[in-house]
C-alpha cells in the first residue's frame, strides 16, 4: 500500500506549490550558508587563539630575557672598578647639566617670543581701531 494514498498526501506536492518549494530550497541555502560561515569563523577563532597563544609564549621568553639581562647588568656594574662607574656618573651629570642649561634658555627665548607676539596682537588691535575711525 502506497503511503502516500493512505494519509492523503501527494510525493509531488512540492511541484503543485511554487511557494513551498521553494521556501524550503532557501532554507536548505540558508542553512548551508550558516554552516559554511560558522565553520570558517570558527577556524578564524582557532587561529586568532592560536596566535594569542604564540604571543603569550613569545611575551613570557622576552620577560625571561629581560630578566637575565637585568640580573647580568647588576653583576656587571658590582664588578665594575669604582672609577669606571664615578667616571659614567659624572659623564651623565654633565649631560644633565647641560640639557637643563639648554631648558633654561629655551624657556627664556619662548618668553621672548610671546611678549613679541603679544605686543604685535596690541599693535594690530591699535592699527585696526584707528584705520576704522
Amino acid at each position: 500500500m502506497d503511503p502516500s494514498v493512505s494519509t492523503g498526501e501527494n510525493p509531488d506536492s512540492n511541484e503543485n506549490n511554487p511557494q513551498e518549494s521553494e521556501s524550503e530550497s532557501n532554507n536548505s541555502r540558508s542553512d548551508a550558508l550558516g554552516k559554511a560561515l560558522s565553520t570558517m569563523l570558527a577556524n578564524v577563532i582557532k587561529d586568532l587563539d592560536s596566535k594569542a597563544q604564540d604571543t603569550l609564549n613569545s611575551q613570557d621568553k622576552l620577560n625571561s630575557a629581560i630578566d637575565r639581562l637585568t640580573r647580568e647588568l647588576d653583576q656587571l656594574l658590582e664588578d665594575a672598578p669604582l672609577p669606571f662607574i664615578m667616571q659614567h656618573a659624572a659623564k651623565i651629570s654633565g649631560v644633565r647639566k647641560r640639557v637643563s642649561s639648554l631648558n633654561s634658555v629655551l624657556k627664556s627665548i619662548q618668553k621672548r617670543v610671546d611678549n613679541i607676539d603679544r605686543l604685535l596682537s596690541v599693535g594690530k588691535t591699535t592699527m585696526d581701531s584707528s584705520s576704522q575711525h
